[in-house]
């Protein structure tokens, strides 16, 4: 499972030009689901993302979580993550979980982001969505479950 984590001042996704999630300060995660990716694999995630000190203290320094600072997340399923790009010009999904074991467990990661007590929104999963954001650094990381 990956996860790439943008801190942000305000985002949103749409799905047919209507927002359908919406945070102020915190994070976007776009999370790719891999072949054998499990329950196990998400809770691991998430209990990572939820003490990742990734924003800043009163001296400037990334000293804080998403926790510490109460802030909200804003879920995408995002499986061009999970893209094989060595090959010739064209990305290859091989590596990607189906999308019906795919909406399992990125619902089963959100309900345990919200059990670690962060107030989740998310985007539509398989949908063709719209999402907005200011970054917030620019401050981007890239998290993987089995590294």
């Amino acid at each position: 499972m990956i996860a790439v984590l943008q801190r942000t001042l305000k985002a949103s996704v749409a799905v047919d030009d209507k927002i359908v999630g919406n945070i102020n300060s915190g994070l976007v995660i776009l999370l790719g689901i891999k072949k054998g990716d499990s329950k196990e694999d998400a809770d691991y995630l998430a209990q990572k993302i939820s003490r990742f000190r990734m924003f800043n203290d009163d001296k400037k320094k990334m000293n804080r979580s998403i926790i510490d600072i109460q802030a909200s997340a804003l879920v995408i399923s995002q499986f061009t993550l999970c893209a094989n790009t060595k090959k010739g010009r064209r990305p290859s999904f091989l590596n990607a979980e189906s999308p019906e074991l795919s909406k399992k467990l990125y619902e089963y990661f959100k309900v345990s982001l919200r059990q670690l007590g962060i107030l989740v929104e998310s985007g539509q999963f398989g949908s063709l969505m719209k999402v907005k954001l200011v970054n917030d650094g620019p401050v981007t990381f890239v998290l993987d479950s089995k590294e």
